[in-house]
């Protein structure tokens, strides 16, 4: 495990501990609750972190926060316990998409406004989602790998959960662009369902069997460090100008990444705005809280709110593909890895 990960997750600690005590509101002030997903990633770290920094920004001076563990029965045990502090508005970013519905509907029968996270709920309303666009995530990491490995080769894919809306929409879309644009490529699928070690064991495999794999898609950077960990073992770990190397496209921006872009032992991320999501689902459910009503159609923060379907919004935020010389990839200019716009360049 690297340093950086066992520093961020003991900041997250703290600041979670920070985030549950008093948070020094008044009687006067609407309780917002709000449920981390989980603290087992860089990503989500940096989210962590975020949150009451931009509570304070807001002016939000009762945030009450809990942690589900990527657990979808603890989510629901932790909404009773914000609805019993009083939260008058709750922020959750449920990782089981399908499995949430029933505690919106308890929500939404109670008149508790909802902005989700990162993730869409399969059923049920909300008043926001506030995430970016995921098969965008997909196509991106396509049309890099397609581009460096000049439409041949192979390639593995470190899936996500097809539980989760993300992982399907990445999946699909990274699927759909390779058989349309790249039919020389052949895809390896892996269902790695966000587990590092998981994906590890599978990319350990798809190499032993097809020791000629060019390109890998890790759908987040839950399989980072197994990633770099395999390819050193097998000396493939070489920089971009070497023939032997294996590109590999990332999504999610945390620092490390960008780190390892810049050493030239990854290749790209997308980088998905931790600080953003943090900032943007307080705000929309705040302005839930005060009654504000919103509309399909461009904001004023560089995105596009669209209609997923009655009774659901999404404000689809910016996620550009970051590599490290900042080239154009499928006609799209891409930010190079030190770009100061990126918030994991402003993660110290």
């Amino acid at each position: 495990m690297r340093m950086l990960r066992l520093l961020a997750v003991a900041a997250a600690a703290t600041v979670l501990a920070a985030c549950n005590s008093s948070s020094g509101g008044t009687s006067t002030d609407p309780v917002i609750g709000s449920d981390y997903p989980r603290s087992d990633t860089d990503f989500w770290n940096a989210y962590v972190r975020y949150s009451p920094q931009e509570a304070e920004k807001l002016g939000i001076k009762n945030l009450k926060t809990t942690n589900s563990e990527n657990d979808v029965a603890k989510l629901t045990a932790n909404v009773q316990t914000l609805l019993s502090q009083g939260a008058k508005g709750i922020v959750m970013a449920p990782q089981d998409t399908a499995a949430v519905a029933p505690t919106l509907q308890q929500l939404e029968s109670k008149k508790i406004p909802v902005v989700t996270i990162d993730t869409r709920p399969d059923t049920g309303n909300v008043f926001m989602v506030v995430r970016a666009d995921n098969r965008a995530y997909g196509e991106k990491a396509c049309q890099f790998l397609g581009t460096k490995l000049q439409g041949k080769g192979k390639v593995v894919e470190l899936m996500g959960d097809v539980a989760s809306i993300n992982g399907r929409d990445r999946t699909e879309a990274f699927d759909e662009c390779m058989k349309k644009n790249f039919p020389g490529i052949t895809v390896f699928a892996e269902p790695s369902k966000w587990d590092g070690a998981t994906a590890a064991n599978q990319l350990q495999t798809r190499l032993a069997a097809h020791p000629d794999i060019k390109g890998i898609y890790m759908q987040a950077s839950f399989a980072l460090s197994g990633t770099l960990q395999v390819l050193k073992q097998r000396n493939l770990l070489v920089a971009p100008e070497d023939p032997k190397h294996v590109f590999i496209v990332s999504n999610d921006g945390i620092p490390e990444e960008l780190k390892d872009i810049e050493a030239g032992q990854i290749d790209a991320t997308v980088s998905q705005p931790a600080d953003l999501y943090a900032k943007y689902g307080l705000y929309y459910v705040q302005q839930a809280i005060a009654g504000k009503k919103f509309q399909p159609g461009p904001t004023d923060h560089d995105s596009t709110i669209i209609k997923v379907r009655d009774g659901v919004l999404e404000d689809q935020l910016a996620a550009p593909l970051v590599t490290r010389d900042g080239a154009t990839i499928a006609g799209e200019k891409t930010l190079k890895f030190d770009d100061k716009t990126l918030w994991g360049n402003s993660v110290s």
